[in-house]
């Protein structure tokens, strides 16, 4: 990472820290989802119907994902958006700072942030419900490092497609509700009717949910659904790179 990159990313990083509604809904409400729910005593009980495991075993990889698509979609693209409308990147694009940079700076910024999500709600469902940690660790890291991926590049193609910060907002959100569905938000995808779930596990956040799910779980590599995500990253990234405009 060059040093211009450097000194936008710990710019920006400051600027995130003085947002106390991206912090709590990026890196808090994930948690206080999954701590809603792990209170419903039926959530805390065995299930034939789940493979002897429990409704709350199956909401920490729901949860992480929540996180995910939370930076992707709802932090990140008003952000670019504003800068682009406000002609922060046509400025900079005159500066030895190019506007790549603080795209750069964003992508990581906001990736970070989900992972640090992730974590805070795994180490809470094992701590506070006695969830188990993932069993395959190398299988779960690529799962969550590849949900990353598409959700910024999903949220980068929503920014492309936005000419203003008003417009990536509203596009987000509706894009936002199909993949909390898809994540297993409301049903988690195990729990989904079997046609319902075949469907869902081709779409970007059900195959990582299935992908995180096997990993944690300890069913193995799910490498199906790593290959459905890998697939969409590349596609969403391609879409947002020829879409993309500085101004």
């Amino acid at each position: 990472m060059s040093t211009a990159t450097t000194t936008v990313l710990k710019t920006e990083a400051r600027l995130f820290t003085r947002e106390p509604g991206a912090l709590f809904w990026v890196m808090v409400s994930p948690t206080v989802l999954l701590v809603i729910l792990g209170l419903i005593p039926s959530f805390r009980e065995a299930s034939d119907d789940l493979g002897g495991r429990r409704v709350i075993d199956l909401y920490v990889p729901v949860s992480v994902l929540f996180a995910v698509i939370m930076s992707g979609l709802q932090a990140m693209p008003p952000v670019l958006a504003g800068y682009r409308e406000r002609g922060i990147l046509r400025r900079m694009s005159t500066t030895p700072v190019r506007p790549a940079s603080l795209l750069t700076a964003q992508l990581v910024l906001h990736g970070v942030a989900a992972l640090v999500s992730a974590v805070l709600v795994i180490t809470v469902g094992r701590l506070g419900f006695g969830v188990r940690l993932p069993q395959n660790l190398p299988g779960h890291a690529l799962a969550l490092l590849l949900a990353v991926a598409c959700g910024l590049a999903l949220g980068a193609a929503v920014c492309a497609v936005s000419r203003t910060q008003k417009i990536a907002t509203a596009v987000g959100s509706v894009v936002f509700f199909p993949t909390m569905f898809t994540a297993g938000v409301w049903v988690p995808v195990q729990a989904m009717p079997d046609t319902l779930q075949g469907i869902v596990e081709f779409t970007p956040f059900g195959a990582a949910s299935q992908a995180l799910d096997a990993a944690t779980s300890g069913a193995g590599t799910a490498w199906a659904a790593l290959g459905v995500m890998a697939l969409w990253a590349v596609v969403l990234t391609a879409t947002a790179a020829r879409w993309f405009r500085w101004e």
